[in-house]
């Protein structure tokens, strides 16, 4: 049976300021891993630079098979697997192809009433993170949202046209 089947993404937590290296690192031993990095235009008092940062600070994502579990946990940087009532938490694929979009894309403009609150529980149902979806925590601006994602239970600010969310389906909101 070919390995890459059973192959699972899981969430990482690393040392603060450590992603960068323990991903180094996990790619060095022939682990798969995903460090979604965004670039940021940082001002010094001399300069501005734009630098890549991590978009979710101390955390990285392994595509692993059981058999990779300890050798990920063993690898300098790493302090821990996400988890949820004491097992690591799977991260379904397409939640890592949306953050993958969402790095890649350019910067998205668009119109929109928004119309939620935070706690709504929300679905992006356009753009490159379609299919992602979570708790609104917080409204930042006509751009600006945060949403806390369901299988990492971590908090983005992301940056897309409200117009781009809708409610979510729960079966309290269905008639």
């Amino acid at each position: 049976m070919d390995a890459s089947l059973n192959k699972k993404w899981y969430a990482v937590y690393t040392r603060p300021r450590n992603e960068k290296k323990a991903y180094s690192e996990l790619d060095a031993i022939g682990i798969e891993t995903f460090l979604p990095l965004i670039k940021n235009l940082k001002q010094w008092s001399d300069r501005k630079k734009w630098v890549e940062e991590p978009l979710f600070r101390s955390y990285l994502f392994v595509h692993i098979t059981r058999q990779d579990y300890y050798k990920v946990l063993n690898t300098y940087g790493i302090v821990r697997y996400i988890t949820f009532e004491g097992k690591a938490v799977v991260v379904p694929p397409r939640q890592i192809l949306a953050i993958r979009q969402y790095v890649n894309a350019e910067d998205i403009i668009g119109e929109g009433d928004f119309v939620f609150e935070p706690g709504d529980q929300v679905e992006i149902y356009l753009g490159p993170l379609k299919g992602l979806t979570g708790q609104l925590i917080k409204v930042q601006g006509r751009q600006k949202v945060k949403i806390e994602i369901e299988s990492i239970g971590h908090s983005i600010t992301l940056t897309i046209p409200q117009s781009y969310l809708r409610k979510k389906e729960t079966a309290k909101n269905k008639p």
